[in-house]
């Protein structure tokens, strides 16, 4: 899908357009190869820009091509999908595309929607101009970081969550879904730090020219993808020490089931052990006694309870 959007330079309006006009904003989702041809014939650059973004192990990175002087930014955005086999949402991180073309356009290339890219088609992001390029890029920063500070809260709420029911019901339902958040953690962990190298290579200004209004922007979103990573880096250490005392807790439990099961064992073994000798056919106590059964009865009870006391003594009931 191809949506192109242009900001008419005396109004400052953005809007989409059908043509590709200089100054334009050309956003690629999940294209074809008619449409990723299209683009590039057009634009007259190579198509393998646009293909490195579609690769989902694409790792962050910077790359420039001199002869069609056209720069590509590769960063991992914060997206919510779902997992095939239990159907729940996961978060996850997918690379998208930033490629600027010359001093012409701004292409973003993505293989599925994404938060990040939604925000601003759908015009929430302020002072959006197409036709200043290196603006553009360091607010797809911005916003990009407040999404993954956004989506953290939101797993810190899902693990209080997920905590809260482990205190009353030890379920695995539960332990899966802390397990799942974890994971998540560490890939955003790995995807911001990577985002944070592209950023601060773009912030040295090599790569792409700096206008001191801009850079404010590109500060401020390397501030915002730090304290994100250090708030995935709390809740994944938070949570690993939850995980970790959980899995004490449910294996203490266990050890008190099995010990209480093994004291009720041998408690009632002992009437069955008495009955077993007393029905043997051989002359035993009290075979002919009137209340033979009686006090065969009895005695084993007293037993019982005596080694029920004891047990109880040694904490074998607890």
């Amino acid at each position: 899908m191809i949506k192109i959007y242009n900001t008419d330079i005396d109004t400052n309006n953005t809007k989409e357009i059908k043509e590709y006009k200089k100054g334009s904003w050309i956003n690629l989702i999940e294209p074809t190869d008619v449409e990723i041809k299209e683009v590039c014939e057009q634009l007259k650059i190579k198509e393998d820009f646009l293909r490195y973004s579609l690769d989902s192990e694409e790792q962050a990175r910077i790359d420039s091509e001199d002869e069609d002087n056209t720069i590509l930014f590769i960063i991992d955005v914060p997206i919510i999908e779902k997992d095939p086999r239990t159907n729940k949402e996961e978060y996850s991180t997918m690379p998208i595309g930033i490629i600027i073309v010359r001093d012409d356009y701004i292409i973003t290339v993505s293989t599925k929607k994404c938060p990040t890219l939604d925000e601003i088609e759908n015009n929430k992001l302020k002072d959006l101009i197409t036709y200043k390029k290196s603006r553009m890029l360091f607010q797809i920063f911005y916003k990009n970081a407040s999404h993954f500070l956004r989506y953290l809260k939101r797993i810190n709420k899902e693990t209080e969550i997920a905590e809260s029911v482990l205190q009353t019901s030890l379920k695995n339902k539960e332990l899966l879904t802390m397990l799942s958040l974890e994971k998540s953690l560490v890939y955003f962990t790995t995807s911001l730090k990577s985002n944070e190298l592209v950023m601060e290579k773009t912030l040295r200004g090599k790569i792409l020219r700096l206008y001191d209004e801009d850079e404010d922007i590109l500060e401020d979103s390397i501030t915002e993808n730090n304290q994100a990573i250090e708030m995935a880096q709390i809740y994944s250490n938070i949570l690993n020490g939850t995980m970790d005392a959980y899995a004490s807790i449910i294996s203490n439990n266990l050890n008190i089931v099995m010990k209480f099961l093994t004291s009720i064992t041998i408690i009632i073994s002992i009437p069955t052990l008495i009955s077993g000798y007393w029905g043997m056919n051989v002359p035993v106590p009290f075979a002919h006694h009137p209340f033979g059964f009686i006090i065969v009865v009895l005695f084993s009870i007293i037993l019982s309870i005596l080694l029920m006391i004891w047990l109880k003594k040694k904490n074998m009931l607890n």
